[in-house]
């Protein structure tokens, strides 16, 4: 019997040797850089930059996000039922390219908006399209179905991988040519995306079973399992406190502790360095049992981070606790996709998306909570208040543990 470490390493012998893999991973390194270079630092781009208040900045995101969900819960089923992923594919990252050109060049809030909400929330699909079509790849190949979460994480590490260096890369290109260059840096990654899905990823047409499962009816079947409702709420609980965080890690670092933008950039470079052996381990793990118990322990996790972060008094205090970070992302991040398409075998991009969509109402929530309370509350009582949140999230998986049992993908 082969040992952990020998099991973590497998799935590179079979990728290298798979010529759709690779391209996959190279996509996936290509959107994480594109997600990297903006993400840490919206909050900074909206207050400083551009002049919005709290309370605008949270509406101005909530408002991005929705459009976001809609168009990419249409554009999703469309996968499903009409259309092949890489033409859903190239739509989203030319949207992608198109939307950062204008966000590097437009100062207007309501133009951002409109381009915020139409063309970014295009390119929000690209995501959960990506991780669909891995999925769909490794049910085509001669892998043990077992396998899959391992081989999905090791897709979710790459992706990882690229915030390695994307914040501290998008740092030094904003001190030196401020959001200008980052956004066209962003834009021109779009960019690559598009060609590298234009030869890398090929054209299929949904299945006949998706077109047949992928009814109105039978999603909304599944999707009113008490299970299914239950985790997906606690994941956008989840996704509601990384809002909060991501939002108010940059302020609380900048304003509240006197660091720079570079403690920004190193913060956000450390967590990716312990995700990729944690996804590794992970992996291993979700494929030998129960994916539902990973989750809640990365929950019980994001409660002690939450807490820890609200007690600092430095800047290099938080790069530590980064590890914590790491550990909750290479769960919620790369087991919750398989856990989430595993619920919708023949759905797989309604699937995703699914997951995709708690994560994008999560931020919702995140945005509007930020907008009311950051000033009142102040950025360590955000923290506090995350830790509190998590703990709700665990007690309602918790509560539906048994009755948790999603069919595997074959």
């Amino acid at each position: 019997m082969p040992s952990p470490i020998g099991r973590a390493l497998a799935p590179a012998r079979v990728i290298v040797g798979n010529r759709g893999f690779l391209g996959l991973l190279g996509c996936n390194i290509l959107l994480g850089l594109a997600f990297s270079f903006v993400n840490p630092f919206m909050s900074l781009f909206g207050e400083h930059e551009v002049g919005m208040s709290p309370g605008v900045f949270g509406a101005f995101m909530t408002a991005t996000s929705l459009c976001g969900i809609a168009l990419s819960t249409i554009l999703a089923r469309w996968s499903d039922t009409r259309f092949s992923r890489r033409s859903i594919l190239l739509l989203g990252s030319a949207a992608g390219a198109l939307g950062y050109v204008g966000y590097a060049l437009v100062r207007d809030v309501l133009w951002l908006l409109i381009i915020g909400s139409l063309l970014l929330g295009t390119a929000s699909i690209t995501f959960s399209l990506l991780f669909a079509h891995a999925r769909e790849q490794l049910a085509r190949s001669e892998l043990p179905p077992k396998d899959a979460p391992l081989y999905m994480n090791v897709f979710r590490l790459f992706f990882a991988l690229s915030w390695t260096v994307g914040p501290a890369i998008a740092s030094w290109v904003m001190i030196k040519y401020s959001f200008l260059g980052t956004f066209l840096m962003t834009a021109a990654c779009f960019a690559a995306l598009f060609v590298a899905i234009f030869f890398l990823i090929p054209s299929r047409p949904p299945s006949k079973a998706a077109r047949k499962e992928a009814t109105f009816r039978e999603t909304a079947r599944a999707l009113a399992r008490g299970e299914v409702l239950a985790y997906f709420t606690g994941f956008v609980m989840i996704y509601a406190c990384g809002s909060i965080g991501m939002i108010s890690l940059p302020l609380l670092i900048v304003e509240t502790l006197r660091g720079t933008a570079r403690n920004v950039g190193i913060v956000y470079a450390v967590a990716p360095l312990f995700e990729m052996p944690l996804m590794l381990l992970f992996g291993v793990l979700a494929s030998r049992g129960d994916h539902s118990r990973l989750i809640r322990l990365s929950v019980l996790l994001a409660v002690s981070y939450y807490g820890s972060i609200a007690l600092t008094g430095a800047p290099w205090h938080i790069y530590p606790l980064q590890i914590l970070s790491a550990a909750i992302t290479a769960v919620t991040q790369g087991v919750a996709i398989t856990f989430f398409q595993d619920f919708l075998p023949n759905q797989v991009g309604t699937a995703t998306n699914l997951y995709s969509n708690a994560s994008r109402l999560g931020q919702i929530v995140g945005y509007v909570l930020f907008s009311w309370l950051a000033a009142p509350l102040g950025y360590r009582n955000l923290f506090l208040m995350n830790s509190a949140i998590c703990c709700a999230a665990f007690l309602l998986m918790w509560l539906y543990r048994p009755r948790l049992r999603p069919r595997p993908c074959a």
